[in-house]
């Protein structure tokens, strides 16, 4: 599986923009994961076993991702709901994925894309670091 190439964000700005909904967007907020050396373990827990990230495989289920943006667009205040994400075999600082969330007040907006971006990294993904 070969890793896609990367969206430009301002692209996805310019078509977020040209929605028919954008009239009620006070905000967009970009989100932009990228593969980094440091073990997930010893960022979200303080595992340091001395080894660093070379590369990640990653998949999603694009099912549960729509399901997942669906719930957002249910939220208070969120008119606009983009996302992209990579497939394949990722090295380190390459592109994993992209949530670009648009709605009316910065709680709102916040809100929205740290649910979403939650939601598909707990439910929606398979990420397999590769170590050395």
């Amino acid at each position: 599986m070969v890793k896609k190439e990367s969206p430009s964000i301002d692209q996805l700005l310019k078509e977020a923009k040209a929605d028919p909904d954008a009239s009620e967007v006070g905000m967009f907020l970009v989100h932009n994961g990228v593969v980094r050396k440091t073990p997930r373990a010893k960022v979200r827990q303080g595992i340091d076993d001395g080894s660093e990230v070379m590369g990640m495989e990653f998949d999603y289920d694009p099912l549960k991702v729509e399901e997942a943006i669906a719930e957002t667009y249910k939220m208070d205040g969120i008119f606009y709901v983009k996302t992209w994400l990579n497939k394949g075999q990722l090295e380190v600082g390459d592109d994993i994925m992209y949530v670009l969330i648009g709605g009316d007040i910065r709680p709102n907006v916040i809100a929205g894309l740290q649910f979403l971006v939650g939601k598909i990294k707990n439910e929606c993904v398979k990420e397999i670091e590769q170590k050395k």
